[in-house]
């Protein structure tokens, strides 16, 4: 079973086995859910982009690529182009 130490700023390393058991690496987010029988859960915050397919509802209508460039253009002429001199 790995184990790890608290340091004295309240930091532990999760061990490597952990790490690759849960897929997690650098700058991955890690949940600690306590359950009601004392046992503390680590999981894993990521979020496989596969797992967002259908929140989203279906455009309503396709546009075509003229319809597209036309409100491209509409936005684009709505907005300040500002330079700045070197």
């Amino acid at each position: 079973m790995p184990v790890s130490t608290v340091t004295s700023k309240g930091q532990v390393t999760i061990p490597k086995q952990v790490r690759e058991s849960l897929r997690i690496g650098t700058g991955d987010r890690v949940a600690f859910v306590v359950r009601d029988d004392g046992v503390v859960e680590l999981r894993p915050e990521t979020l496989d982009l596969r797992d967002l397919y259908g929140t989203l509802a279906p455009a309503k209508r396709k546009l075509t690529v003229s319809e597209m460039n036309e409100e491209i253009a509409r936005a684009g002429a709505g907005s300040k182009v500002r330079r700045v001199r070197r």
